[in-house]
């Protein structure tokens, strides 16, 4: 089984409804999220694909071999959202109910029990909920009314319900916020209030919790400065947001420049960047970041050992590189060792390791620059 290093944010990247037309040999997708070493998307024809590695039923086709291109996760059910995690998926039908696969030894799936899943299980409760989020080894989900829930690992907090019990089910946040997103990292979250206040709770050692204390904690703590948050993506150590002025702010985990300052220096608090792009959307990875410009320019920054950066090269980066090419990006998601994105013409395309099938393509070649995933 591939060892990757417990860590990362899977953001859920949407793209437009409708557009033009995948081009020869692609698939038009509304939405895709980039896991540990697996991709998963939903597309424009309906139905919801998976591919890279499935060694715990992550892709979600009934079996536990690895996919090299896009296969169909087995369900009759339509679902309107899906967010991978390290090593397993979530995902939303259109009322909002939850369902997982893959990897479940922490409870991450949130059906009640520890047994791994090649196929979608309902996750417990009779919860409904506008957004998921899957991390290292647990999940989170913003229900209807804006209480957030996690289940899964909790050994350093990252539940944030006031304890360290790892749950098999969903588990209501502690401190009585109501919350417009979460995102889930190595182990540690985050989430931003419907005012756009910060918070995160969890492992803190890397300075990711922005509280400017490296203390793990079990709740919410605020994240400090005074800044109005619009969106917000947990990496693996590290968390990025934009304001609602379309300021991009930092902290956490820099060891690979993901923070995108200039250095590899760590940072407790949020740290403005990149002040020379105006970006629309970021995403973060488990060791790197990226983010989206308003004329659809993707940039992305940190570790790049795999190309994971897109720049055409494997040198890590203190700041932000445009990924190679021409291509104008409508969403862009980060996942392990990987980045995927999809552009204006509604084309998935990923970069970065390969080694499982990740990036939808002829699997064992890492790509440092946007290749096209196949047609399922």
């Amino acid at each position: 089984m591939p060892k990757l290093p417990i860590g990362i944010a899977t953001a859920l990247l949407v793209g437009a409804c409708g557009g033009d037309p995948a081009g020869p040999g692609t698939t038009a997708f509304l939405s895709v999220g980039a896991g540990g070493l697996h991709t998963c998307g939903l597309a424009t024809t309906g139905g919801a694909f998976c591919w890279g590695f499935n060694g715990a039923g992550q892709l979600g086709d009934g079996t536990a071999t690895d996919r090299a291109t896009p296969v169909p996760v087995t369900t009759t059910i339509s679902y309107a959202s899906l967010a991978p995690g390290i090593p397993h998926t979530c995902a939303l039908d259109g009322d909002g109910r939850g369902f997982c696969w893959g990897q479940n030894d922490r409870g991450q799936l949130g059906d009640g029990s520890v047994v791994n899943r090649s196929t979608p299980s309902p996750v417990g409760g009779e919860l409904l909920f506008s957004s998921t989020a899957g991390g290292g080894t647990h999940t989170c989900g913003v229900a209807r009314d804006g209480t957030a829930y996690c289940w899964g690992d909790n050994g350093l907090g990252q539940l944030g319900d006031s304890s360290t019990t790892s749950r098999d089910s969903p588990v209501a946040v502690a401190g009585e916020l109501t919350f417009a997103s979460v995102s889930a990292g190595a182990a540690h979250t985050c989430g931003i209030t419907l005012d756009g206040s910060g918070y995160c709770w969890g492992r803190g050692a890397a300075g990711q919790l922005g509280n400017g204390d490296p203390s793990d904690q079990n709740a919410p703590v605020g994240v400090a400065r005074s800044l109005s948050f619009a969106s917000l993506r947990a990496g693996g150590s590290h968390v990025c947001a934009l304001t609602d002025t379309s300021e991009l702010h930092c902290w956490g985990d820099n060891d690979f420049g993901q923070l995108g300052n200039g250095s590899n220096i760590r940072v407790g608090t949020p740290v403005r960047i990149a002040e020379q792009l105006t970006l629309r959307e970021i995403t973060a990875g488990l060791d790197h970041t990226c983010g989206v410009t308003a004329d659809g320019t993707a940039y992305c920054w940190g570790r790049n050992h795999h190309g994971q950066l897109g720049d055409g090269s494997t040198t890590d980066r203190t700041a932000p590189v445009a990924v190679s090419g021409s291509l104008r990006f409508r969403s862009i998601t980060a996942g392990g060792l990987h980045t995927c994105g999809i552009t204006t013409e509604g084309e998935a395309h990923c970069w970065g390791n390969n080694a499982n099938g990740q990036l939808g393509s002829a699997a064992g070649t890492d790509r440092p620059s946007p290749v096209p995933v196949s047609a399922p």
